[in-house]
């Protein structure tokens, strides 16, 4: 597996999508949050959706199929293209085991994102959603907790206790 390439493209899209990563957001504006959501996919508005998707599975792959070293270079990645990260995502609403076990690893492999409170809250999310589906999340996570960083980057705990912390059960409503 070829990371060289797979950064070099990531690193193109990260720029085609940076200024629409930092577009300002007018929060006085009553209207925000319906006018986010009301607009286009990040990657959509780019025309770089196909690109996206495509590096973003191959980074998910060799992070899953990899060892340390490879998964290391992977959350490299994703730190070092904060567009990129911010808007490349899988398909929504996953239904079954491999689909959850498939977007926990694009968290873990983000190795806490901008800020693991935000990381929490979506593995907290992901994991109800699972348990709604009559998924059992404890082997999912601990799979994936033992492909996790150990590296407390914001003093908040590592990516792997983030993980861990999908065992708990808590009402997000």
């Amino acid at each position: 597996m070829n990371l060289d390439s797979i950064r070099a493209d990531v690193a193109v899209l990260d720029e085609l999508l940076r200024e629409i990563a930092k577009r300002p957001v007018d929060v006085d504006d009553p209207e925000w949050q319906d006018k986010l959501r009301r607009a286009p996919v990040p990657v959509d508005e780019a025309g770089v959706a196909v690109e996206a998707a495509a590096a973003l599975e191959a980074l998910l792959n060799a992070y899953e199929m990899g060892g340390p070293l490879i998964r290391e270079e992977v959350r490299s990645v994703f730190r070092d293209f904060p567009s990129f990260r911010w808007a490349a995502h899988l398909p929504a609403e996953s239904e079954s085991v491999t689909e959850f076990r498939r977007e926990l690893m694009h968290v873990s492999a983000m190795d806490q994102g901008d800020d693991p409170r935000d990381e929490l809250m979506r593995i907290w999310w992901l994991c109800n959603r699972a348990r709604d589906r009559g998924i059992d999340v404890e082997p999912v996570l601990r799979r994936v907790a033992d492909l996790s960083s150990d590296v407390d980057i914001y003093g908040f705990g590592s990516m792997r206790t983030l993980i861990v912390r999908g065992l708990e059960v808590h009402d997000l409503d």
